[in-house]
């Protein structure tokens, strides 16, 4: 039998106790940080805007632990207030997702210490082709604020944590910080309540959002063999088409398989080039609809799936039309 839980507990004046006191100092610290913003926000505010205003880059958000949940909720507030933002794990940054920085871009990295080894990789990657990067620490000489071309400095509020330890107050100012570039970045395009909702897909104007189809790679551009198809020719395929992967389709134009570079990885040997494609493709690729919308299909490869994608296969009536690529979609700033 299960026991139920008890309805009255004599901790609960000690419990309001403890809520009021992380309240008050957690309201104390945004408001000490609130009087310490100076000219590196408006700064902040008009590196982002110039961004935006060339049409072409996005700002790329990333921090690692309780920073780095902080890190997707700002990215996704930016986004969804017209500011093209996307959020990048350092860990999967430092394995590939690199590329997916542009030096149109800018970089957001969130830190409260700013001795993260995590974020090395791009912090050294922004300092390479020269990407603004905005430093949010708490620590004015870290090694984050020392790379950074510019500091969003927290003030030095301890903890709501006893042990000083669990990140709580920082969280919550950069949390804050975040919604406060959110903001200044809406009200300088003075952005719309009808405008805003573009930006939401279960809005009105919903509808108006581009589809898989405005973006995909037409059939004709991609690497397509048959089931039989030498590994040697299907190289050739990839290496002409140069989009990563070769499909594999039945005489119907009907998708049997994908072959990827992680696909060859894994097949890699001395008797590769003589194998048969039937032997080293995967089965049963993840497709699409071409009348989905972009941005579901960019939640799809990046956070639905268990393992991101960075492409999906389009079909209709179950024949190849096109395929798209996360990198067409974050390049349009569909993020």
């Amino acid at each position: 039998m299960t026991q139920s839980l008890p309805l009255t507990s004599t901790k609960s004046p000690q419990d309001l106790e403890v809520a009021q006191r992380v309240l008050n100092h957690e309201s104390n610290a945004l408001a000490h940080l609130a009087r310490s913003l100076d000219h590196n926000f408006t700064q902040a505010v008009t590196i982002i805007q110039a961004m935006k205003d060339k049409n072409a880059g996005r700002l790329i958000v990333a921090g690692i632990g309780k920073s780095g949940h902080v890190a997707r909720k700002i990215a996704a507030t930016l986004a969804s207030t017209a500011t093209p933002s996307y959020y990048i794990h350092p860990g999967e940054a430092s394995h590939g997702d690199l590329g997916m920085i542009t030096d149109q871009d800018v970089i957001l990295l969130l830190s409260n210490s700013g001795e993260n080894v995590e974020l090395s990789d791009i912090i050294a990657y922004a300092k390479r082709f020269d990407i603004p990067l905005i430093a949010m620490t708490s620590k004015a000489q870290s090694s984050l604020a020392k790379h950074a071309s510019l500091v969003l400095l927290l003030p030095p509020e301890p903890e709501a944590c006893p042990n000083g330890l669990a990140p709580t107050t920082s969280t919550t100012m950069m949390m804050a910080l975040g919604d406060a570039l959110a903001i200044a970045l809406l009200e300088r395009m003075n952005l719309t309540a009808e405008q805003f909702r573009v930006f939401h897909p279960g809005g009105k104007l919903g509808q108006k959002l581009k589809h898989v189809s405005d973006f995909m790679i037409p059939r004709e551009e991609l690497a397509v063999v048959g089931l039989g198809t030498k590994m040697d020719h299907a190289l050739i395929a990839l290496s002409e088409k140069n989009l990563g992967s070769v499909l594999i389709a039945d005489a119907q134009d009907r998708l049997l398989g994908i072959i990827t570079d992680g696909d060859l990885k894994r097949h890699m040997s001395p008797d590769l080039l003589s194998k048969s494609v039937d032997t080293i493709m995967s089965h049963n690729p993840r497709t699409i609809a071409p009348d989905l919308l972009a941005v579901e299909a960019l939640d799809f490869m990046i956070t639905s799936a268990k393992n991101p994608i960075t492409s999906l296969v389009v079909t209709q009536d179950e024949k190849i039309i096109g395929m798209i690529r996360v990198q067409e979609l974050l390049r349009a700033g569909i993020a």
